[in-house]
């Protein structure tokens, strides 16, 4: 299906937009040949069904929607994003969180089964792979679809770090990615983010922190499809905190939400996983660790008053002996940093200070984890990363009885 050659329909002929079985919308800056691959790909899909694609405003879509049958007994229609009421708008988190409740918003009007949200480029893998990451919402009915990258060596490390073994600990269901950001989501688990907060009163609110901890706590079902590799964005080491408080907030936001449903979980278990894995990418992201120590020297520095508030004294001792060590010595053991990340959840939940100043004096010490994990991987292939990983997920599984004791007992627990 070309899209330039799809013939043209005018706003309100025809009934294209009075529902859909899915919408695919289209967040990445993919072009038109993109485009072309991906409503190939759909043909795939079974049975038929009204599929509604949402891209960009661009040049490669002149009029108010195109459409085309897909020759399997299936519609398709692309529209821009504003004929659906997409709202991509804003500073890059907060057009996120908005953008996927707009996603949300208009699949339900639209009566839709289901929606697939695309925001990465992958660098390899199956070209039509977003309809073999939609299969199983239609397939098996799954309600929240996450995606498996083949890993880079040394990209996506807050994920890596806090957010994927984090959601595993608490919520017991081992995805890679849980907040994706290409994800697939049932009506019922797209209803019910909406349900959580219908007027968006609450700023705070965050689909991409929040959908797993839905399905899981919903009993729903949850799988992951293997992926190529993700082209990530530059990090800016010199920005840190701001990322941190833009992820982190919701993330811990929702661990206060949840707090009934992660304290019942004792045990983390493996999800369906769909497709064959792809090979790691052999280029990866490079860190200048010399200078991350500094950082985190800096922050031992500079943090202690703060820190003090937050940490255990047996913490604050480890974390004033590790900023002597010179850059080639420095490592992090896991349980030290379970427990830094586990005390600053409980610090968010008690509002020990400002919740957005508390996450930003986490930078140093995240930085410092970055350090650690970069020397001890440097020269590691990646199967041995993807083991070191899981042992830093378990430990978070181990430590975990830590953070529900401090968090029942805050004051009498402070080892």
């Amino acid at each position: 299906m070309e899209v330039d050659s799809v013939p043209k329909t005018a706003p309100g002929e025809g009934d294209e937009l009075e529902r859909a079985d899915l919408v695919v919308a289209i967040l990445s800056d993919l072009d038109a040949e993109s485009i072309n691959t991906l409503c190939d790909g759909l043909r795939a899909l079974p049975g038929s069904m009204r599929i509604v694609v949402a891209w960009r405003d661009g040049s490669a879509i002149t009029g108010a929607n195109r459409s085309a049958n897909l020759g399997n007994g299936s519609h398709l229609t692309i529209v821009p994003w504003p004929r659906i009421g997409l709202d991509i708008s804003g500073p890059p988190i907060p057009s996120i969180s908005t953008g996927y409740q707009s996603i949300f918003s208009a699949s339900l009007n639209l009566e839709a089964r289901a929606c697939c949200i695309v925001t990465s480029k992958l660098e390899n893998g199956d070209p039509h792979w977003v309809s073999q990451f939609i299969k199983p919402l239609f397939e098996a009915d799954f309600d929240l679809v996450t995606p498996y990258y083949a890993r880079h060596k040394l990209e996506g490390l807050l994920n890596s770090a806090i957010v994927s073994p984090l959601s595993r600990s608490l919520y017991g269901k081992r995805i890679q990615n849980p907040m994706g950001p290409d994800l697939g989501v049932s009506h019922g688990l797209f209803q019910r983010i909406l349900e959580s907060d219908p007027q968006r009163k609450n700023r705070l609110l965050h689909p991409l922190a929040s959908l797993a901890p839905l399905a899981v706590c919903g009993n729903l079902k949850v799988c992951q499809v293997h992926l190529g590799a993700r082209t990530y964005p530059p990090v800016d080491w010199t920005n840190v905190s701001s990322l941190l408080a833009e992820v982190l907030g919701p993330i811990f936001l929702d661990i206060e939400r949840n707090a009934v449903c992660w304290q019942r979980v004792r045990e983390s278990l493996p999800v369906p996983i769909f497709g064959e894995p792809f090979a790691p990418p052999t280029g990866f992201g490079s860190v200048d660790v010399d200078r991350l120590v500094n950082s985190f020297q800096l922050g031992v520095r500079d943090l202690q008053d703060i820190w003090g508030l937050v940490l255990p004294p047996a913490s604050l001792l480890e974390l004033r002996k590790l900023g002597r060590l010179a850059s080639d010595q420095f490592a992090m053991s896991d349980e030290l940093w379970v427990r830094v990340v586990y005390d600053f959840a409980l610090a968010y939940h008690l509002r020990t200070i400002n919740r957005d100043h508390l996450i930003r004096s986490m930078t140093p010490l995240y930085l410092g984890w970055v350090a650690s994990h970069a020397r001890e991987v440097a020269n590691a292939e990646a199967a041995t990363i993807e083991k070191r990983l899981d042992r830093l997920a378990r430990t978070y599984e181990v430590g975990k009885s830590y953070l529900v004791s401090r968090w029942r007992w805050p004051d009498r627990f402070n080892p």
